[in-house]
């Protein structure tokens, strides 16, 4: 990230001489705002806590304005948001898609010359896309579950896979499924049963309670999209007196628990302040008139600039907590204790 330091008096004034043209508001302040909108503040532990002051400071260190909004989980308010920040007048926006809300508010923003940057989930019609390479992560989350069916001495070919994938509304979701299923195929693993996706901790357990009646309580796996659904799934395998390799990502406190209890192999760790950097990096760009460069290209033609993810197993759990994205006193519960002790959490 660019420090306000680094800005002089000139720089900034050419920065606001960049003005795209058909901002809603003529005020030159307009051309360093960078508006932002969140989806929700109730999708586990995210956007409010994390995203949202680590926004703020990277913009504001880089000399901009930061206009950060939520929408609530609501996509009529998604809509009014965006509307009262075009017309107050935004350089770039930033949407993290809301069940789509955010493609109409890309084509608004884009008719008045605004530049869209789809952050965490992809946006039709978004000029940028800045998120976790999401084919890795679905790639790592597919390698755990062989993984655990490794360690536990079972053929992929014939182990009983329960599969499920996040809500399909979610862009993201798609490219994790696929791949995992780019690791999971080339073994010969094959899905026993396919869950509805959904991010929904309490579905996904409904959803796998039904699939484990189906399969008449032979499963080897689960592939699980996120630690959300993971943990929902081994209540059940819990209930049953099972334990099998499940995966999961976001390294929540929840699935962090879950890997050094052995009752989930790994969750893919995604540090937001990577995501942010990047994103920051290109605002910077776009609010200056430089050009941005993506490694990657959704298939739409998108740009797409990825940043790596982590898979994380019980040793690597520590990593979190020295990077500051979990507390050992959240994870390390009575329950969790001597597994914390036997991995050096702490």
């Amino acid at each position: 990230m660019k420090k306000s330091s680094l800005f002089s008096v000139v720089a900034i004034a050419s920065v606001a001489a960049l003005a795209l043209a058909g901002c809603s508001s003529t005020s030159s302040s307009s051309s360093t705002r960078a508006c932002v909108i969140l989806p929700d503040a109730d999708s586990g532990t995210r956007w409010e806590p994390n995203d949202r002051p680590a926004l703020e400071k990277g913009l504001t260190d880089a000399g901009f304005t930061a206009d950060i909004q939520n929408a609530q989980n609501d996509t009529a308010k998604y809509a009014s948001l965006a509307d009262a920040q075009l017309t107050k007048g935004c350089g770039v926006m930033v949407l993290v898609d809301l069940q789509g809300a955010g493609i109409e508010v890309a084509k608004k923003a884009k008719a008045q010359g605004v530049p869209v940057i789809a952050y965490d989930r992809p946006i039709a019609g978004a000029d940028y896309y800045v998120s976790f390479d999401n084919t890795k992560v679905g790639a790592l989350e597919g390698q755990s579950i062989l993984d655990g069916l490794t360690a536990a001495g079972k053929d992929p070919k014939t182990a009983s896979i329960i599969y499920s994938s996040g809500d399909p509304a979610d862009g993201n979701a798609k490219m994790f499924l696929d791949g995992a299923l780019s690791v999971l195929d080339p073994a010969g693993a094959k899905a026993a049963f396919t869950m509805a996706g959904t991010w929904d901790g309490p579905t996904a357990g409904t959803e796998f309670e039904q699939a484990f009646t189906k399969v008449k309580g032979k499963v080897d796996a689960v592939l699980a999209p996120n630690d959300n659904n993971a943990a929902a799934i081994i209540a059940i395998l819990d209930k049953n007196h099972m334990t099998v390799p499940v995966s999961g990502q976001d390294a929540s406190v929840a699935g962090l628990q879950n890997v050094l209890l052995g009752k989930q192999t790994a969750t893919v760790y995604k540090p937001f302040q990577l995501e942010v950097a990047a994103a920051v990096d290109v605002i910077t760009k776009l609010l200056k008139g430089t050009k941005v460069t993506a490694d990657q290209t959704l298939a739409d033609g998108t740009p797409y600039i990825s940043v790596v993810p982590v898979l994380v197993g019980p040793d690597k759990v520590e990593t979190v907590v020295t990077d500051g994205n979990a507390k050992a006193a959240d994870i390390c519960t009575a329950a969790v204790a001597a597994a914390c002790a036997k991995y050096g959490v702490k």
